[in-house]
């Protein structure tokens, strides 16, 4: 009597269907969370494939997990440890890269990745230009619906999304249908969009097989300075000059505290105190000016401008600034997560609120830990200028007290309860909602909410077997 393995064999090529134990170890570890056992890994190269996979699943009633690059971070991407569970990787679906440079769009697999994108956008003068320490792959950046620091000029994912093409499970066996809305259009007002419904649904409600994605021109200027502010109430105050002052030029507004640049300074290779000799500020800010004019034409110096905006402000709203660099700065913002590692167990927030509120709500969380717990470093960094904060903290080493698992619980639920509940925040910012996140969906997500969410997800997964998220009540 055949199995699901052996009907997968025959969709797929030799490359396509993994069952040993070794070879499948990479696609259930996740790149923070997340250490399962799977059934197999199934390997598709194309839509069809996909589609015929998907087929077989609802007709044995196999549940998927879904899985682009698996850089998530809150174990959307990979299996629990039931062993149950079929993961569907989309890394060889990444054939497919066509660029329409007088549409400034892209029609991409979902398969491929942010650096593949880019490698091939790069000949024509354009890029995809969401900013992220990781590389994920299209579909998977699609499902998280993914920000990162360049977030206040350029948007999400959500607002560079022009086209999708995803295939649906059926109920009762039935083949898998494609909904394809596969369009370049930026302006089509037919009907409900689509495509929308599949943005940060963790592949919960369907398989991204293919996209059409907006572009934009590379930057032909660039301005970078790291600054120290007066303290954090300046913060904002730097932010409102530069939004009034450099408008539509400024790209990155990135906050990055004392500890966490300390952090980056100890661990990560070729890096020294970039305000030598002063000693390492308290708080620093990473801004970034970019324009996509041809400076020739509009005869505007954007290192010029920072620069005469700096000026105007020290003393008062700044204290130091170091301009240029623009590489080594960014290296140490990047640096950021790779050197907390070093410094213990890592307790991470991917958190967001009204900016107006970030001052307010640091100051309250770090005396909150300084009482309840001194022993945490908070080395935290974020993204001032779209109201997100990585409020992230170690363990030490060192600590006196070993890690306990329950203590990070009632420090994960105090500082969630801050941001959500007295300040009107996210608990998930851009990292989506997976098993790591999904008690806190339920938590905090207003009921009627969470039964629309459900019963969408009931309408387009009626056997519920894509992922490990379930959106309704509980």
């Amino acid at each position: 009597m055949k199995t699901i393995l052996d009907e997968l064999a025959l969709v797929v090529d030799t490359l396509g269907l993994l069952t040993n134990a070794d070879e499948c170890a990479r696609y259930v570890q996740g790149a923070r969370y997340g250490n399962g056992k799977t059934l197999a890994v199934v390997r598709p190269t194309c839509h069809e494939q996909v589609m015929a996979i998907l087929s077989l699943c609802s007709q044995y009633q196999q549940h998927i997990v879904l899985q682009g690059a698996n850089t998530g971070l809150v174990a959307a991407s990979t299996p629990d440890d039931s062993g149950k569970f079929l993961v569907l990787s989309l890394e060889r679906l990444r054939q497919h890269i066509e660029v329409d440079v007088d549409n400034r769009s892209v029609v991409v697999d979902a398969g491929v990745t942010l650096q593949e994108l880019n490698d091939a956008l790069e000949p024509h003068g354009l890029f995809f230009p969401i900013d992220l320490g990781a590389n994920p792959s299209i579909g998977g950046m699609i499902a998280a619906n993914t920000g990162g620091a360049r977030l206040i000029k350029y948007g999400d994912v959500r607002q560079n999304l022009l086209g999708l093409r995803v295939v649906l499970p059926a109920a009762n066996g039935a083949s898998a249908q494609e909904l394809d809305v596969l369009t370049g259009l930026r302006k089509n007002n037919t009907g409900p969009d689509l495509k929308q419904l599949f943005v940060g649904s963790s592949g919960a409600y369907g398989i991204i097989t293919r996209a059409v994605l907006q572009v934009h021109r590379l930057p032909q200027q660039t301005a970078t300075a790291l600054v120290v502010p007066r303290d954090q109430a300046a913060v904002l105050e730097l932010l409102r000059v530069l939004e009034r002052d450099c408008s539509e030029y400024l790209s990155a507004f990135e906050g990055v505290s004392g500890p966490a640049l300390a952090a980056v300074v100890r661990h990560i290779p070729n890096m020294s105190n970039p305000f030598a000799p002063e000693p390492l500020p308290e708080y620093c800010v990473l801004i970034e000016l970019t324009s996509a004019a041809n400076p020739k034409i509009t005869g505007i110096d954007l290192e010029a401008v920072l620069m005469r905006c700096l000026e105007d402000l020290f003393g008062d709203v700044v204290e130091n600034a170091v301009v240029g660099r623009g590489k080594d700065l960014w290296r140490i913002r990047h640096g950021i997560s790779e050197a907390l590692r070093h410094e213990g167990k890592m307790i991470a927030f991917d958190i967001s609120m009204p900016r107006s509120s970030l001052v307010t709500f640091r100051a309250e969380a770090l005396a909150l830990m300084a009482d309840r717990y001194p022993w945490i470093k908070v080395m935290d960094f974020g993204h001032w200028a779209d109201g997100g904060a990585h409020f992230n903290m170690v363990w030490p080493q060192d600590a006196a007290m070993s890690y306990d698992a329950k203590i990070v619980d009632a420090i994960r639920s105090a500082i969630y309860d801050l941001v959500v509940l007295r300040y009107h925040g996210s608990f998930s910012a851009e990292h989506g909602i997976g098993p790591y996140n999904l008690q806190y969906y339920h938590r905090y997500t207003a009921s009627s909410a969470q039964q629309l969410a459900g019963n969408m997800q009931t309408l387009l997964d009626p056997q519920r077997l894509l992922g490990l998220t379930w959106f309704g009540a509980v």
